[in-house]
């Protein structure tokens, strides 16, 4: 398409993703990049801008004749709040107020948000639409809010559009790669009422498809899309579509109690407190983890831009656990 991109994020599991489907499309790219980042998964051809979020100098740079912006980076792990500000409100602000600054011809800023931010559903079906009322329950979804709203502050002058992720799995990904090991030895531990709890799922080819439509897309200026497979998940469900490929018989499936959950994430956070590194889980984040209902409706983007998952649960669980043993993770 012969445009120019800037991606943020892109030593992530989906910013690298992103990252090869812009370069496969024949697109020239531009990444930000930490001082400190390595830069060893950067592709060939692909120009890099060095620099904090902090700076405006090279920020502007960064922002300047690009035609379209995915920002992607933030941070899942803080301490508090102003932690979480730090990674995922600020950096926002500072890349708006540079292209407003520096390129006034921006198509697009696309901000990839998170399905935290709406909170949980009240029934595992339909889910949340964009239509709903946020209520996020963890420091994590209130900041991904804060700065959706600094976005929509900028909309009149600048295009932005604003996706929210559910759960994505897919080769790199090491979160969901947890419960395939789990699922490898038999055994399932979770938090809350498993038998009840369902969840939004999401392939990354298909989200970075997504992504990239709602980038492109003029119905979606000014908007708010899930971007998630169209059906919600069970535990039962997933354990059907991994057992084919893992070759498990049985599966013993336990479920941690909130109170027991809530004590033990505390310790781990108070733990992780004391050693000045932000733990994998803490108290907040146990309050994500126990909800019935993570699932949201991606009609909406169907209906703007014609998107659609492509890729079913049972393809994509076997694409993924294939990675994982080629790479000797599983």
């Amino acid at each position: 398409m012969g445009e120019t991109l800037l991606v943020t994020g892109s030593s992530g599991f989906i910013g690298a993703q992103v990252l090869r489907h812009l370069v496969a499309e024949g697109e020239r790219v531009r990444v930000f990049l930490r001082p400190e980042s390595s830069g060893s998964v950067v592709p060939e051809g692909v120009e890099v801008v060095r620099g904090s979020f902090g700076d405006r100098e090279a920020l502007g740079r960064a922002v300047c004749g690009v035609d379209r912006i995915v920002h992607l980076a933030g941070v899942t792990k803080a301490f508090d709040e102003a932690g979480y500000d730090a990674g995922n409100v600020m950096p926002v602000k500072n890349l708006l107020a540079a292209v407003r600054e520096h390129n006034e011809n921006l198509k697009r800023f696309l901000f990839v948000s998170s399905l935290t931010v709406a909170g949980p559903a009240s029934e595992g079906l339909c889910g949340v639409s964009e239509h709903d009322t946020p209520a996020p329950v963890s420091a994590y979804g209130r900041s991904k809010l804060r700065a959706e709203a600094l976005c929509m502050q900028y909309a009149a002058d600048i295009p932005v559009t604003i996706v929210r992720p559910p759960a994505v799995y897919g080769p790199g990904d090491r979160d969901v790669l947890q419960v395939f090991q789990m699922l490898a030895k038999g055994v399932l531990l979770s938090a809350g009422r498993q038998a009840r709890q369902r969840f939004s799922m999401i392939y990354v080819d298909d989200l970075v498809d997504g992504m990239m439509m709602a980038a492109r897309s003029e119905a979606a200026a000014g908007g708010i899309y899930y971007i998630s497979s169209p059906r919600s998940c069970s535990w039962d469900e997933l354990i059907a579509a991994a057992r084919p490929v893992l070759g498990f018989t049985s599966i013993l499936k336990l479920s941690l109690p909130k109170p027991l959950l809530f004590f033990v994430a505390t310790l781990i956070g108070a733990v992780g407190s004391l050693r000045g590194t932000p733990a994998l889980i803490n108290r907040d984040k146990a309050n994500e983890l126990v909800q019935d209902y993570w699932v949201c409706s991606p009609e909406q983007a169907e209906t703007d831009f014609g998107f659609r998952a492509g890729t079913p649960l049972a393809e994509g669980i076997a694409k993924t656990i294939s990675w994982y043993r080629q790479k000797g993770w599983l």
